[in-house]
């Protein structure tokens, strides 16, 4: 039977970790002098008096490493854990949501998907505010880790391609997990911090700056207004763009370049396919907006550039609503938030670098077509791509298909139409943030659905963000008996 005492004690440090910074949203309303501070007090106490004492109960198993078992069910568990401790400042704060409001907010916020149920944005406190993007700065960089150290050993969806690249560790999971995060995290501080700077100096208030550089460089999408970032202008905007692109790309090419090795940055096939497929996508929306709607080039250039890296990076942020730009911009639209950023990013969706194997895996099919007694490699990025990784890389589409299926199906028996399903559907298993249509489109909000179409949104987004097989192994009969 597995021992389950070592998954529990890293939850319980989390936990507590957790609890300590809402203490950072307890002294923002503490600053501003808005009566909210003993929400973030009391739940601040409550969730490290709960994390502090799981991890007392399990510490005899603390100097256990992980197991392969124990490694996959610490992963899903602290994703599906974290959001119940989240919600406690929605349940008990000014939103005062209910338990399922609460939980939805608190699992999009830390997988990063930006699907909201709240409105009236712009009258929340600010200790709730800056919740928001904590939560969503602690998934980035959370999911960041999983994508460079759990999820390549754990052979899921060919991430294994990417194993112990940019670190010469080899040692057990937890202990490497630790030195990837201690270099990852300086990095995405650094990117925050500049990213703050750069917002100031483009028009924004600190406060916003700050808050909007956490939900950008988490490619979160969580705003502080209702108008997401058509409340901000054009410089704002720019700026955005740059530090979407940025944080979708590898940071494992950041740390690279910190130690003097800028080739691997600028010579990466993913990130030239990325800038590539933004450009392309950015260059037609724009024409298709100025032949139907003339608002001008800078504005038609500007407004499909933000939106279009805002849903491929799966930000999820909106600078104006796309659903009026025609049924042909929505379809374009729709299939770019199935294309994502780069692996080992906080960026989200399915990931170019499965994009290029399904490419080469094809190039290779059709050639042993017409040469049947040939030989030909499958290569990426000059390595040769493994049978295992292909095969995971295949296998991921086809249940990511599926599950997008599947929740299609059962949404739309919650009673929802089939636009708000399917585009639901996809939103949460991409982890991109607003669907289609009036209800849950980039001028709308989750928080008209009914509960068990938010629950259906949350499990999808959990799946989503943990590239789904990683889940789906934990409800094999196999994986218990191993």
């Amino acid at each position: 039977m597995m021992d389950v005492r070592p998954v529990f004690h890293v939850i319980g440090i989390l936990v507590a970790s957790l609890g300590v910074t809402m203490l950072a949203p307890f002294a923002v309303d503490v600053y501003f002098g808005n009566g909210h501070w003993p929400i973030f007090l009391e739940a601040a106490g409550l969730t490290i008096l709960i994390g502090v004492a799981l991890a007392l109960a399990t510490d005899n198993a603390a100097q256990q490493g992980l197991t392969i078992q124990q490694t996959f069910l610490l992963t899903t568990s602290v994703w599906a854990a974290l959001p119940l401790f989240g919600a406690i400042p929605f349940l008990l704060g000014a939103t005062e949501a209910s338990f399922t409001d609460a939980y939805f907010e608190a699992m999009s916020g830390l997988t990063t998907t930006g699907s909201t149920v709240f409105s009236g944005l712009d009258d929340l406190p600010e200790g709730l505010i800056v919740w928001r993007a904590i939560l969503q700065w602690l998934g980035g960089v959370g999911i960041i880790v999983v994508a460079m150290v759990f999820l390549p050993e754990l052979r899921v969806g060919g991430m294994q391609i990417f194993r112990s690249e940019g670190f010469d560790t080899f040692g057990k999971i937890l202990p490497r997990a630790t030195e990837i995060a201690a270099r990852v995290s300086w990095i995405y501080v650094g990117l925050t911090l500049l990213c703050t700077i750069v917002y100031i100096a483009a028009g924004m208030r600190s406060f916003d700056a700050l808050v909007h550089a956490m939900t950008t460089l988490s490619t979160g999408g969580f705003a502080a207004y209702d108008a997401s970032f058509g409340a901000f202008g054009p410089g704002v905007q720019y700026a955005a763009i740059v530090f979407m692109m940025l944080a979708a790309l590898p940071f494992v090419r950041f740390v690279q370049l910190l130690n003097g090795q800028a080739r691997p940055l600028f010579s990466d096939q993913q990130i030239h396919w990325f800038l590539i497929i933004i450009a392309a996508l950015t260059a037609g929306l724009a024409l298709w907006l100025q032949t139907t709607q003339t608002p001008g080039w800078e504005v038609a250039f500007r407004q499909t550039m933000f939106n279009v890296t805002s849903i491929v990076t799966g930000t999820g942020y909106a600078s104006t609503d796309y659903g009026q730009w025609g049924a042909v911009a929505l379809v374009v639209v729709f299939f770019a938030g199935l294309i994502g950023g780069c692996a080992g990013s906080t960026s989200c969706s399915v990931k170019v670098f499965r994009y290029q194997l399904l490419f080469v895996a094809a190039r290779q099919q059709i050639r042993q077509i017409y040469s049947p007694n040939g030989i030909f490699p499958m290569r990426y990025a000059g390595r040769m791509v493994a049978p295992d990784v292909m095969n995971s890389v295949l296998s991921f589409f086809v249940i990511f298909i599926v599950s997008v299926g599947g929740l299609t199906i059962a949404l739309s028996l919650t009673g929802l139409d089939l636009v708000t399903s399917l585009s639901g559907a996809t939103a949460a298993l991409a982890n991109i943030g607003p669907g289609l249509g009036d209800e849950i489109g980039p001028a709308g909000n989750f928080g008209g659905l009914n509960d068990m179409a938010k629950w259906l949104l949350s499990f999808g987004m959990l799946l989503g963000r943990l590239e789904i097989l990683a889940v789906f192994t934990l409800f094999t009969i196999a994986f218990w008996r191993s």
